[in-house]
Formats: structure tokens, sequence, C-alpha cells
């Protein structure tokens, strides 16, 4: 692993993935997001692992794309180009279903791409001086493969204002459109992102895990019988197994 991506795994089992390329506002290149990749594919495995914190070393949390990068694969070819944009695509999906918790912890600016990885996490929480902007248009691009990620958070009709606009999006109104779910002082977003860890490490990582899949398992499927088979096998399935029935014993009995 190089210096681009810091990771540190606590002992209760917290990883944090940090961007560190703090002299390029950590814009992600080609190893960058390799780099990310393999993290988290490693972090899929590791059942010691329970939540992931993804943040970032520097003023801000991330540029986005390195445009030194993009401007060098305009003379690459199509195939080329593709590739390295399936590469984007999988980390943003990859993020996206981890099978455990992820929460985002934004400072300075996310521009592009990081407004993928922010919306890919299950909780994002910002410092009231950070800033968003999808700002793919005013560099002749459109945000293609992070849209699916960016409108699954703030809805089409958003998108639609914020992608066509490139205009920059400030913290409270990045809430308000539900792009992130709290803005705190800079001083305190260190304090905020302890105790976010706290409640998140409180509950059991079998039914983090399990209400996870049912989120993907759920989308876009009406309500009606077959949903209900869905859903009635999650809870079913999660009842019979040990660590349920442990905590549903000490909820009973009046113990921790």
């Amino acid at each position: 692993m190089s210096d681009f991506i810091l990771v540190n795994v606590s002992t209760q089992g917290v990883c944090e993935l940090q961007l560190n390329r703090p002299s390029k506002h950590n814009a992600f290149n080609e190893q960058m997001i390799a780099e990310l990749l393999t993290a988290l594919n490693s972090i899929e495995q590791n059942k010691d692992i329970r939540l992931v914190i993804l943040s970032a070393v520097g003023k801000h949390f991330s540029a986005g794309a390195d445009l030194t990068h993009m401007q060098t694969m305009g003379n690459a070819s199509e195939a080329d180009n593709l590739t390295d944009a399936l590469q984007l695509a999988t980390l943003m999906h990859t993020l996206f279903a981890l099978n455990k918790p992820t929460l985002a912890i934004v400072q300075g600016v996310a521009y592009g791409g990081a407004l993928g990885l922010i919306a890919a996490c299950d909780i994002a929480i910002a410092a009231e001086e950070a800033r968003f902007c999808l700002s793919e248009v005013k560099l002749g691009l459109s945000p293609s493969v992070i849209s699916p990620y960016v409108i699954n958070a703030i809805g089409e009709r958003q998108f639609r204002r914020y992608a066509l606009t490139a205009e920059i999006i400030e913290a409270q109104t990045a809430k308000s459109i539900n792009l992130i779910h709290e803005v705190q002082p800079t001083d305190a977003l260190q304090l905020r992102k302890e105790a976010l860890s706290a409640l998140l490490l409180d509950n059991d990582p079998i039914a983090l895990s399990a209400t996870k899949a049912l989120l993907t398992s759920t989308r876009g499927h009406p309500i009606g019988p077959e949903l209900n088979k869905v859903t009635a096998k999650s809870i079913a399935s999660l009842r019979l197994g040990a660590p349920a029935q442990a905590r549903l014993k000490a909820f009973l009995d009046k113990k921790p």
C-alpha cells in the first residue's frame, strides 16, 4: 500500500481509510483508485473490521479526479478510456455495496468524483466550511460514473440543477439536499466522528450487514407479495441467529 492511501485499524475494529495526496488536494488518479479498491476488497473479507471511515489528510477532502490523468487519457484509445472509467465505477460500487457500515468525514472542498465517494457511503458528515461541486461540465465532461450514487442520495431533480450549473454547494445546502447528514463546526468534527462510531459499534455486525443487504435486495421492487417474501426471509434468518437470540435475551433480562 503506497502513501496515497493510509489505512489504520483500531482494536475496536474501526478501519479508517485516508486519502493522502494533500499536495494535489487529494485528487484521485489511477493508482489511488486501485489502492482504494484493494483496501475495500480486503476489508470486505475481514470479519474483524466492523466499521469503515473514509476521510482525508490535509485541508481538503478531495478535488475529484486528477486532471493531469484525465488529460493524459485524452491521448489513449477509447478502449483504454473505457477500462479506466470502469475502474472508477467499480470503486464506487464496491464502496456502496460494502458489507460494513461506512462513514465519510468531509472537510474543505469535495468536487467532481469526490461527491460519488461521499454519496456511496452510508453516513456523511461535513465541517461547516466544506464546499461541494459537481464540476464536470465546466471541464467538458459529465458526472456519469458517479451519477447513480449522487442521484440515489439527492434525487434526480436536485442532481439536474447542480450537475448542469456546476455551482458551489455550501455545507448547509448539501445537508438540505441529503448529500450529507450533518454539518459540524470544524473543531467538533473529530468528536462527532467518535460519537457516531460508538453508536455503530454498539450494534450487532451481522444485523448491520444484513440491513445493508436488505436495502440492495429491496431497491426498485414494488410493494407486494414478492417483496414480502424477501423481507420476511431476512428477518426470519436473523431471528434464528445466535447474536440476535443473545441480544434479545440480554434486553429482556435487563442486562447490557
